[in-house]
This record gives structure tokens, sequence and C-alpha cells, in this order.
């Protein structure tokens, strides 16, 4: 919903004063340099983290991994959860291309943490890992099939892997940042993360935005059984598989909305494609029934019609875009 969630320390957002002077200073470097909007972002939060006096950082890799601007850090300890189609134009056209960029974090000093479980793209992310890092790179396989067996207050069997996950970069730590065993039971046993599976009343939100994202929420909504009709919020980017996320979208819910988030304005999918799809004869019979309200306000206001669950996914533009028009905060 705001840029400035992007920098958070200890749960603070950076302030907008410090956004305007750090964006003050870093511009003439960002400008000279040439720096893309997520270099000059990434550049701007290792300043004010290192300003305000953060003693350890979270940082999210922003496209891939070897080539991404975060990649200037050393860590402690890196990880990749798992490897999907996605980023396709950038990153490769195979999941071992994609598995390869992605290892491109691994660096020499600092166990590299894999939570991929198919046999032949860790055997690609190991061979990369040890190109990056060296021969003698630390490198930590999560078991295949390896589930956090403790409380979870996140939904979805999906984040029982990813925990387990984010528990084994938590053991991997060195001293003095490695959380006891407890702590790490307790964080897990109440740990929020907006937009994931993000009950609020009739409401649910899910920032899913590529295929295997769209599939862990489908078969979230079919353990959950959320009240029915379950009506669905949607818009993409253009540069997704938007096609086969509304496939496998339309064998959960009862109606589609699609619509344009305007916050995504440059990136978004054209309604013109939708159309298109929609009256196509030859794409897969839907069990749901759809529609196409470009408008975002008249879309908002017509998926809330009736009973049930409004489902709000497609991209984290989408769901901050109608978060914001509900007047919820993140």
């Amino acid at each position: 919903m705001s840029f400035r969630e992007r920098i958070e320390l200890d749960g603070v957002p950076i302030s907008e004063v410090a956004v305007a002077m750090w964006v003050d200073r870093l511009r003439p470097l960002a400008d000279q340099h040439g720096a893309t909007f997520f270099e000059t972002t990434t550049a701007l939060a290792f300043a004010d983290l290192a300003a305000r006096g953060a003693e350890i950082g979270v940082i999210e890799v922003g496209l891939g991994g070897r080539l991404d601007s975060t990649n200037v850090v050393q860590p402690l300890v890196s990880a990749v959860t798992k490897i999907e189609m996605d980023h396709q134009k950038y990153l490769g056209d195979t999941l071992e291309e994609i598995a390869h960029e992605k290892a491109g974090i691994a660096k020499a000093g600092a166990p590299f943490i894999i939570g991929e479980s198919r046999p032949e793209i860790v055997k690609v992310m190991e061979q990369a890992a040890r190109v990056s890092a060296g021969p003698s790179a630390d490198i930590r396989v999560v078991p295949p099939g390896s589930l956090y067996q403790g409380p979870l207050a996140l939904a979805g069997a999906h984040q029982k892997r990813n925990a387990a996950v984010a528990e084994a970069v938590l053991h991997a730590l060195p001293e003095p940042y490695r959380p006891a065993d407890d702590l790490i039971r307790e964080a897990f046993a109440t740990v929020r993360v907006p937009g994931r599976l993000d009950r609020r009343g009739k409401w649910l939100f899910d920032v899913a935005h590529n295929p295997d994202g769209i599939a862990a929420l489908c078969a979230a909504i079919e353990t959950l059984r959320p009240a029915r009709p379950v009506h669905a919020l949607v818009s993409i980017l253009g540069e997704k598989a938007w096609p086969e996320m509304l496939v496998r979208l339309d064998g959960v819910v009862d109606r589609g909305v699609l619509t344009v988030a305007p916050s995504a304005e440059g990136r978004r999918w054209n309604p013109d494609w939708l159309r298109r799809w929609l009256r196509d004869p030859n794409r897969p019979p839907a069990r749901a029934t759809w529609q196409l309200i470009p408008d975002f306000d008249a879309a908002l206001g017509a998926v809330q019609e009736g009973a049930g669950t409004v489902l709000v996914t497609g991209s984290f533009h989408t769901v901050g875009d109608v978060m914001g028009a509900l007047g919820l905060g993140s």
C-alpha cells in the first residue's frame, strides 16, 4: 500500500521524511549510473538501515539472484525456497536456468539453504552455488517432504514447508544471532504476513501473482472451505501467465470479476486481450461465471454483491489497491 513498507526496522516502516532525504542524497549517483528503480531502492534501504543502527537485516532478492542489486551483500546465511516459472524474460525459460540464477546468492563463508525438493533442480543449484561460493561451499538441503511440525499461525499447507526452510535458516545463523528453539516456536505460532491468505471478515486477500502461487492459493481454499459463494476480484500484471492462472482459479471460485488495479499502470494487463480470451471458444470450459469490468471502482462494487466470501488476488498491486480503497491497514 505504501513504498515505505519495503524498508522496515523492528516492524516500523521508514518515515516519509527519511525517504525524501535519501532520495535527495542518492539521486545524483542514481542518475550518474543510470540506476533502476529497484537498484536505487536497494541503495536507499541499505543506507537507511545502516543509519538507524540495524544489527541484522533480512534482505529479499528482487529478481533472480546472481545479478540482482541485493547480491552486493555478504550474508550470514542465504536461502532459496523453491523454483518455479516466473520472470522468464530475465531469468531463463527453464527451471534449471532459473535455478542457476537464484543460486548465485550463495557466498563463501555463509551457509546456503536450499528448500527446493526436486533432485534435478537441487543438483543444478548445488553446482551453481559451488561456482558462486567456491568448491567448499556450505550447502544445506532441506529434506524433501520436510514440514514444520510446531504450531504455525499462517494458513495453507505450503507455509509448513516455507516454515521448515525458515527454521533451517535460523538454525544456520552464527552466534549471537541464532534464536533459541523456544523463541522460534513462539514466533511461528504468532507470525502474521499481510496479504498471504489474509482473512478480514468476508474478505480474503492473497498476493499470489504467478501460476505456482495461484496453485497454492487454490489448494488452501479447498482446505479452508470459505463461505460460499466465493466472488473473486482479480487483476494480474500483463507479463504474467494470466490465462493459466485464471483457469486454475476457475476451479475454486464461483464468480470472477476481472479488473485493472490502478497502481499497476504501465504493467497492467490489456482489457482487449481479456475480452478476446473470455470470448474464445477454444479456452477451457469455465466452471465459474466471469465478467470484465476494467473500471476498478465499479469492479470493487460489483464483486461485493451477494453473500459469501470476496477473494482479492492476482498481484501485490491488486491487494494493496483494494485494502487502500476499503480503508484497511496492512
